[in-house]
């Protein structure tokens, strides 16, 4: 049960962090980083890929820790 829940805050913390990196590659400060560099700031990059991560972590917990012995 408790790691049922933890594994639902893994996700939803995972979702937060996608949700705003995708928001910070969306930026202005993204944008000039972009023109020069030809991608998007690193923040937005690492929030992107820890958001990934933690939702992977997330939802691999959900169904592997999720089973109860009988």
């Amino acid at each position: 049960m408790i790691a049922r829940a933890i594994a639902l805050a893994v996700v939803a913390a995972g979702i937060a962090l996608t949700v705003y990196g995708v928001s910070a590659s969306e930026s202005f400060s993204s944008d000039v980083s972009r023109v020069f560099t030809g991608t998007p700031t690193d923040r937005s990059m690492w929030l992107i890929i820890g958001g990934v991560t933690l939702l992977v972590a997330g939802v691999t917990g959900l169904f592997v820790g999720g089973k109860r012995e009988a």
